[in-house]
């Protein structure tokens, strides 16, 4: 697993019809692909496999449901929703 991003990470999709919507990485597959959620549109249960290729690491981890999902614990779509909310806001701020 030598990807560039971390689990719970936001990331910002660069390429494709949801170019520039946020989502959390809840899975990575391999060195070329990982699992986004965003919790509304595209599920935990139903993870979107993107190319990391077509994202952008954002370098805000979520360390909380880093561990969550690291252990295998139940993280809720609203976990998820929330914190895509928070780094949206803060980007706004800055």
């Amino acid at each position: 697993m030598d990807s560039q991003f971390r689990l719970a990470e936001v990331v910002v999709s660069t390429a494709g019809r949801d170019r520039g919507k946020y989502y959390l990485v809840v899975d990575i597959e391999d060195s070329q692909y990982v699992k986004v959620a965003d919790g509304d549109k595209k599920k935990l249960k139903r993870p979107k496999r993107k190319n990391i290729k077509h994202l952008r690491a954002t370098g805000y981890v979520i360390e909380e449901l880093a561990i969550w999902l690291s252990e295998g614990k139940r993280v809720r779509n609203e976990d998820i929703k929330k914190a895509i909310k928070e780094y949206e806001k803060n980007e706004e701020a800055n």
